[in-house]
């Protein structure tokens, strides 16, 4: 088949409106309460998934410090506090973006979420001076245990790197996610609004080489306001790569992210001097639409947005996020993204996110909804240890680290708990998924493929077209 006919075929695929009907109220909800199937530390009395209870309770002991509390990320029993920053990073700008389309309960929600995150954030920055801690937990004795987090029995090692230079990435994604969720709470509470901008402005007092200073620096300038940060945004633009890599966006490559949201202040203040972040993003948004000069995303042939990489999702969701959100400065502004010689209307850009949204929901060649609990068929078995293992109150006794290969792991049984509303890895570049626990590629959650989603099930909660 001709490229020209294959691209034609393709664009049909992901700018034609689908006809499935999707609940994205509930899907938001769900979204959102996955998070507390993640939490590490003492749980509320008021914990909705039930099948989980109190776990890690002695993390940061080994260097006198408390860093009880945080996510566990995906479907193992580290907290790694970079991929967690980023994480809370796109809780919060789903809240500050997205968050007029919620409901009152969701955006609650959302805010409880986004705090069980930052009061841990908070820890991994203020209890040593000149030092920053990176995560708890030792990796490969974990991998090697299929325990419940409520069992394990694996080292709890906490480490710490001293600043400014070798913590320079995670300082700059810790300043970017307390500064971004200081907007977030800005309106509902003051104070620790307060305390979080404080700590966000401390921890990014920080030398390095890294895209995640641009980030943290374009987060401080929206919180802030202070021309500092816009000094910096302009003086590090080239030499931090704001021109390469550009396509790219997720927890560990900020590039696309940081030039939309920069781009923002472009749109409202006309602000000369970050233009070229503007002219960037609008590169990445051409690259979206495949009749549009220069290179392009690439697709699968059901239509999904489609990026080599461990989870293709976090991919998909990150990247139909930053889609989204430019098509909201576009319609605010009245414009319209200006490719070569062709003008798109923000609208298609709306079309192509929501394509992708109704994908991960189940309009898609597996007929299969890659958001567990959301609709009536998606996986029953998934990549994560608390999921696929009893529960504390039908099996109180201990699972040991052999144990759980053996009896759960192994066992060809659904998860007997649901992980409700997480976003798992999804599909190949053929839109063939095999699923199953051994398949951690296709079936792992993370908390950085859902905090995206939040943001953009919000907006097509509230506008479905």
């Amino acid at each position: 088949m001709k490229p020209s006919i294959w691209s034609a075929i393709v664009l049909l695929l992901v700018l034609v409106p689908t006809t499935i009907s999707h609940n994205y109220s509930d899907a938001l909800t769900k979204s959102i309460l996955f998070f507390e199937g993640q939490r590490s530390g003492y749980l509320p009395s008021n914990q909705r998934l039930t099948w989980r209870r109190h776990s890690a309770l002695k993390d940061g002991e080994n260097l006198n410090a408390d860093l009880v509390g945080g996510y566990y990320d995906a479907g193992d029993n580290i907290k790694f506090h970079f991929p967690m920053a980023f994480s809370i990073t796109m809780l919060a700008w789903s809240a500050n973006d997205f968050g007029s389309y919620m409901s009152p309960a969701d955006l609650r929600d959302n805010h409880v979420a986004l705090r069980w995150g930052t009061d841990c954030l908070l820890k991994t920055v203020s209890q040593l001076p000149n030092r920053i801690f990176v995560q708890v937990g030792e990796a490969t004795p974990d991998h090697q245990c299929w325990e419940r987090p409520e069992d394990m029995d694996t080292p709890r090692t906490a480490y710490a790197v001293e600043a400014p230079n070798p913590a320079s990435d995670l300082a700059g994604e810790v300043a970017a996610a307390l500064a971004a969720a200081s907007i977030a709470f800005r309106r509902f509470d003051p104070i620790y609004s307060q305390l979080l901008l404080d700590n966000a402005i401390k921890t990014f007092d920080v030398n390095g080489y890294e895209d995640e200073l641009l980030w943290g620096a374009a987060w401080l300038r929206r919180a802030t306001g202070q021309d500092s940060y816009l000094k910096y945004l302009v003086d590090n633009r080239q030499s931090f790569g704001e021109d390469f890599n550009y396509f790219e966006f997720g927890w560990d490559n900020k590039v696309g992210g940081i030039n939309v949201l920069v781009a923002k202040e472009v749109f409202e203040k006309n602000v000369a001097a970050i233009a070229p972040y503007k002219n960037t993003a609008e590169k990445l948004m051409c690259s979206y639409f495949l009749e549009t000069p220069g290179s392009h995303m690439r697709y699968s042939p059901g239509g999904l947005l489609y990026k080599a990489g461990s989870s293709q999702l976090q991919n998909t969701v990150a990247l139909s996020f930053l889609l989204l959100t430019y098509a909201n400065y576009l319609s605010k502004s009245s414009q319209q993204l200006q490719c070569g010689s062709l003008k798109i209307q923000p609208e298609s850009l709306h079309r192509l996110a929501k394509r992708q949204v109704d994908y991960i929901l189940g309009d898609n060649p597996m007929k299969m909804s890659y958001m567990i609990g959301y609709g009536s068929r998606y996986p029953q078995q998934i990549h994560h240890r608390g999921a696929s293992s009893p529960s504390m109150k039908t099996h109180p006794t201990a699972i040991k680290c052999s144990e759980g290969w053996i009896n759960v792991f192994a066992s060809p049984n659904p998860d007997p708990n649901i992980l409700v509303g997480a976003v798992i890895g999804g599909p190949d570049i053929d839109d063939k998924f095999i699923g199953g626990r051994t398949n951690a590629s296709e079936t792992e959650p993370t908390t950085y493929i859902n905090a995206p989603i939040v943001g953009v099930l919000a907006y097509f909660k509230a506008n479905s077209m």
